[in-house]
């Protein structure tokens, strides 16, 4: 079922709880929202329900609003058991959901209750002692549980009559998300019953897709509610800023990075913004630049950095700061405040460089113009200046021009459909041994059954690739079988599941503790070069690095005067094939969006230009020196593909961008390599995976053996029909004549 949410058919208000309706009337609402009126009668009637609607648009009363009212309907006992679940993402909008839902559960007099890490010992022994109400927790708390509690997991939620999956796209198609439907489906099985979800989110680019996945084998029958709200005025300017190429012998400053912080102090100061860099060192960079330009005009400083790797203290400083309406703040960030927690009113965002996805873009949008107001966006692009010695490659812009492409996307109402579903067999093999550790073992047949059954995340896998995992697991002592065949866990099985670390689907580096005057700052990975007297940019503050503890991974710091941010991981991302179509639709056009600046219009012209002089319009290959650039215009996951299949074939191929790199090939020999690939028979999945060397990807991939690595990286990461299709494409008659 799928319906659009129609403020017009709005009429279910009646359904709802008197006790819930009077908390509505107390709210001061004059109506409900469309989702919100929309969804009253699909969760009242237990149905799987998908809601669609923009940040600030009520979706999380859109759930909790007819969920409450079922509550209050059939009594909240103390013991009985939970009777809601909420799942979220993250432990910081857990504890932003509790603060919201607190108010409204609290006057119904509905128990709720928090569980991660953070939340006291004492306030989890007494939701086990009296499980009751709603349950907001973190799937790698949810995972605790099964692994710690499996005895008592059905008395947990023997009530149990919703699940709310807040955030659902940042699940779909990861490997937390196959843990958490895992989970779920378990859950399900333990319980010997159906259990309504309820998925939300903002970013959804195929609702259907995002519906099979809230629901594996059943998202036919997941009520989709879109909202047809989301008019919203966006106002958005890009901007482009240069830097001039590194000196011979020296290093020249980068003032594109200055140009831009001059430009955010300016335009940001005095109101609550997000910045969204990149990565946590460009948060570092610029949050360290723009307390430079406080200090020098002698102004307080509004601008603080907030990454994962800051301690949780210095991160909820920030979140309070941008909550406070007495005082200006902004937050230069990653994706750490791209999710719903509340932050008050923002007034605008930025956005340093183009992000991989659509869906990102959107999300980020989002989080401007709440209350009312206009979303703003500020868009910021480093170019590096062109002069005679620069190639084509440079003068293409490519950056701005998939900035624009994403921007373009998005006024259009487009974003990434979700991924299908992958194999994640390391995440099936965490949730295996979660499995035996809940019930103190299992036979082959129960665990496939229940693991890899209909509604299962992992229902891909085949009964035979399932034995064959087994062995493996086997061969690496991680799982032992006993005489009558109970499947048990091995001596590597027990060290990985007793560990702290077990419950997180993903893997976590080693990390050094930073600390200066006995206060934590955050942490930084342990595999960079650290010394006595080594000037870094941390928490947007400048140090030197005094001591470095290695047995207990411990960095004593204090305050200096220079320093630059140090690599702490970036971001990472796909391009789909759409943001490479539209890029090179821009390129072959002549129409100027409004919205750049006089400098993105100058680049755009550069670009434009020099694509048309290049005749890539006709012909995708570029000579550069020895080698070849091609242009195939394609997304990362067929641009990949190509990359391996060509690297099998003897031709020294790699990705760069948008673009196809072959080393020291002429573009005729280019040409003629692509066109044997494009003719020939389309090439095995599995035997092209086998020529990759780091198949290896995930937390337990290194106990996977290589037939199913191969079987997994073939389904997850190439699209060798697409290869051909581009090949095709590339190779068409109408460039015969520049080949010859």
């Amino acid at each position: 079922m799928s319906s659009p949410a129609s403020a017009s058919e709005a009429a279910h208000f009646d359904l709802l709880h008197p006790r819930v309706q009077r908390w509505v009337w107390q709210q001061g609402w004059s109506e409900l929202r469309d989702v919100q009126d929309a969804a009253i009668p699909a969760v009242l009637n237990g149905h799987d329900v998908l809601i669609g609607a923009a940040t600030a648009a009520g979706k999380t009363e859109a759930a909790f609003l007819p969920v409450c009212s079922a509550l209050v309907e059939q009594g909240t006992s103390n013991g009985s058991g939970a009777q809601a679940l909420y799942v979220g993402p993250l432990k910081a909008l857990i504890n932003d959901q509790f603060r919201r839902t607190e108010e409204l559960c609290g006057s119904l007099d509905i128990p709720t209750h928090r569980w991660h890490g953070d939340v006291a010992a004492s306030r989890k022994q007494a939701v086990l002692k009296n499980p009751s109400g709603i349950l907001l927790i973190t799937p790698e708390s949810l995972e605790a549980l099964f692994v710690l509690r499996g005895p008592a997991i059905r008395r947990l939620f023997a009530a149990l009559g919703h699940v709310v999956v807040d955030e659902l796209h940042s699940f779909i198609g990861t490997e937390r998300g196959a843990q958490l439907f895992s989970q779920l489906h378990r859950l399900e099985t333990a319980l010997g019953r159906h259990v309504p979800r309820i998925g939300l989110s903002a970013t959804l680019g195929d609702m259907r897709l995002a519906a099979e996945q809230l629901r594996p084998g059943g998202g036919d029958r997941v009520t989709v509610l879109v909202s047809t709200g989301g008019g919203q005025e966006i106002r958005l300017q890009l901007r482009s800023y240069v830097t001039r190429r590194p000196d011979p012998g020296g290093e020249t400053p980068d003032t594109a990075v200055r140009g831009i912080a001059d430009h955010l102090f300016t335009a940001l100061r005095g109101r609550t913004n997000l910045v969204f860099a990149n990565s946590r060192r460009s948060v570092e960079q610029f949050a360290a630049e723009l307390a430079d330009r406080s200090a020098a005009a002698r102004v307080p400083n509004e601008f603080h950095p907030h990454h994962g790797n800051l301690a949780k203290e210095l991160r909820q400083d920030v979140e309070a700061s941008l909550r406070d309406p007495s005082r200006p703040a902004t937050a230069i960030c990653t994706s750490t405040l791209e999710m719903g927690i509340d932050i008050g009113a923002v007034a605008q965002v930025a956005q340093i460089g183009p992000l991989p996805s659509v869906a990102a873009l959107r999300q980020r949008l989002g989080r401007s113009g709440r209350r009312g107001e206009a979303a703003v966006l500020r868009a910021y692009v480093s170019a590096v200046a062109t002069d005679a010695r620069s190639t084509t490659l440079d003068r293409l812009q490519l950056p701005l021009v998939q900035f624009i492409a994403a921007i373009e996307l998005l006024l259009e109402r487009w974003c990434e459909p979700p991924e299908q579903a992958r194999l994640h067999l390391s995440t099936l093999v965490q949730q295996l041994l979660s499995l035996i550790a809940q019930h103190g073992g299992a036979t082959p047949a129960e665990a496939f059954r229940v693991l890899c059954g209909r509604g299962s995340p992992f229902a891909a896998v085949s009964s035979a690739q399932f034995a064959t995992l087994l062995r493996d697991l086997g061969c690496q002592e991680v799982l032992v079988q006993s005489a009558d065949g109970t499947l048990l866990l091995g001596p590597r099985g027990e060290s990985v599941v007793n560990h702290y670390t077990f419950y997180a689907a993903f893997r976590s580096p080693e990390e050094y503790r930073l600390v200066s005057a006995g206060q934590q700052l955050g942490t930084m990975p342990i595999s960079l070069p650290l010394y006595d007297g080594l000037l870094l940019v941390f928490s947007g503050r400048r140090w030197r690095v005094v001591a470095v503890h290695e047995s207990d991974k411990v960095v004593e710091l204090a305050p200096a005067a220079g320093g630059r941010p140090t690599f702490l991981g970036e971001a990472s991302g796909s391009v789909h094939g759409k943001i490479r179509t539209r890029m090179r639709e821009l390129l072959e056009d002549v129409v100027v969006p409004a919205y750049l600046d006089s400098r993105s219009v100058e680049l755009l012209g550069q670009a434009r230009r020099a694509y048309a002089s290049s005749h890539l319009d006709s012909y995708p290959f570029l000579a550069e020196g020895a080698d070849t650039i091609v242009f195939p215009w394609t997304g990362d996951r067929t641009l990949n593909t190509l990359v391996h299949v060509l690297n099998t074939r003897g031709v020294d191929a790699s990705a760069e961008g948008a673009a196809l790199r072959l080393g020291g090939t002429t573009p005729q020999a280019a040409a003629a390599a692509l066109a044997d690939f494009a003719e020939g028979t389309e090439p095995d999945p599995r035997a092209v995976a086998a020529t990759v060397v780091n198949k290896a990807q995930e937390k337990f991939d290194e106990w996977i053996g290589e037939s199913l690595l191969e079987e997994q990286f073939a389904a997850a990461d190439l699209d060798c029909a697409g290869a051909v299709k581009v090949a095709r494409v590339l190779t068409a008659t109408r460039h015969q004549d520049r080949m010859e």
